[in-house]
């Protein structure tokens, strides 16, 4: 992102099935962040409905959307100039 961006160098793009998947993995991001003494600059809301979650680390966004929002907003459209990174699915 950098390249086309000043405000960050990744944006991690994901998307749940449902609102409460959507919440519970950007609550997941948060816990896991934590871990390794990263505290996000946003703050999530306990019961986010707006189907798009931000996760702001800085140098990292991940962009949590619940499907149908993901294909409005098609953010990997708005921001096409930038390097794709693709990253394997998790086993867990």
């Amino acid at each position: 992102m950098r390249k086309v961006a000043s405000f960050c160098d990744y944006f991690v793009i994901a998307s749940g099935t449902s609102l409460r998947q959507v919440n519970a993995i950007a609550q997941g991001i948060e816990e896991e962040l934590s871990k390794y003494g990263i505290k996000p600059l946003s703050h999530l809301s306990q019961r986010d409905d707006s189907g798009w979650v931000a996760v702001d680390c800085v140098s990292v966004i991940a962009h949590i959307f619940y499907e149908p929002m993901r294909d409005l907003y098609s953010l990997e459209s708005l921001w096409s100039d930038a390097k794709k990174v693709k990253v394997a699915k998790s086993s867990r």
